[in-house]
């Protein structure tokens, strides 16, 4: 998924059935049909119709899962992600990974397609932790905030990974619970994370305590991250927003003039629209 996330899934459960009777492989007439000479079958033209499908069921369409390009064949993955399938049926793994490897590519422009592709592959292996957090992670892109928490205490259960952590504090904050957000922020795991991983918990760490009114100790929080880091990747760009945006929330303007300048500054990809929000207090500060 973004930045080429891991998923894992687990045994697969059973194909739903397609709703359609199976042929009683008698006739509709009373006599005895006649033969094709080489199969000694009925003939093609005199064979009993087959009855039409039904329509799917909600299940079935989950199962189903949107349609997989025929360019996507699950090898976009990462070896290690792959690897995890190993444990499933080959065909099976083989789907599974598809419908990864789609909702990888698509999260970002399409989240609610790629959560869909995530369900599928899920249906088909919902014990294998990467599946899970496959579909927790495009359940968040997609802002169902209470699927995401489940899929990645699931996908925790599983590894114990902590990785999810972030993630899942801001889906409280989401979900209006920001004093368990700020619970997960301060769990003991979080000092031993990797820098960015420790950055993206301080954003919402301080936008939990911005939801509880606490603007002081947002901005505090922030303040004890490195916002003067002199890397440009997208941790510090979003780090210097979050301080910038919570400056003008508490009537800083000046200085969350300052913060969004310092912010588009190194923000090459645009991932914020820090240069307009300093247009914005610019033009009313003038």
């Amino acid at each position: 998924m973004a930045e080429q996330r891991r998923r894992e899934g687990s045994a697969s459960r059973g194909k739903p059935t397609s709703g359609r009777k199976p042929s009683s492989g008698k006739p509709s007439s009373g006599r005895k049909p006649s033969t094709d000479r080489r199969s000694g079958g009925p003939r093609r033209d005199e064979r009993a119709p087959r009855r039409e499908q039904g329509p799917r069921t909600r299940d079935q369409e989950v199962y189903d899962g949107p349609p997989l390009p025929d360019s996507i064949t699950g090898k976009e993955l990462a070896p290690d992600v792959r690897a995890q399938l190993r444990s499933l049926p080959e065909k099976l793994a083989t789907r599974v990974a598809r419908h990864l490897a789609a909702a990888g590519e698509m999260i970002d422009d399409d989240p609610e397609t790629a959560y869909q592709h995530t369900l599928a592959a899920r249906a088909r292996a919902s014990r294998l932790a990467v599946v899970r957090e496959a579909a927790g992670e495009a359940a968040y892109a997609a802002g169902h905030y209470a699927e995401a928490l489940s899929e990645l205490r699931a996908a925790k259960r599983m590894n114990g990974a902590t990785a999810y952590l972030p993630i899942m504090a801001d889906c409280h904050r989401a979900l209006g619970n920001a004093k368990r957000a700020l619970e997960l922020a301060k769990s003991p795991s979080v000092a031993k994370f990797p820098t960015a991983a420790k950055a993206e918990m301080t954003i919402v760490e301080a936008g939990a305590r911005r939801d509880l009114g606490q603007f002081d100790a947002a901005l505090r929080t922030l303040e004890l991250a490195p916002l003067n880091s002199k890397s440009r990747e997208s941790w510090v760009v979003r780090l210097r927003y979050a301080y910038a945006d919570t400056l003008e929330q508490s009537g800083r303007e000046q200085d969350a003039l300052t913060w969004f300048h310092r912010t588009n500054a190194i923000d090459s990809e645009e991932i914020t629209d820090a240069a307009e929000r300093a247009a914005q207090l610019e033009s009313r500060l003038s």
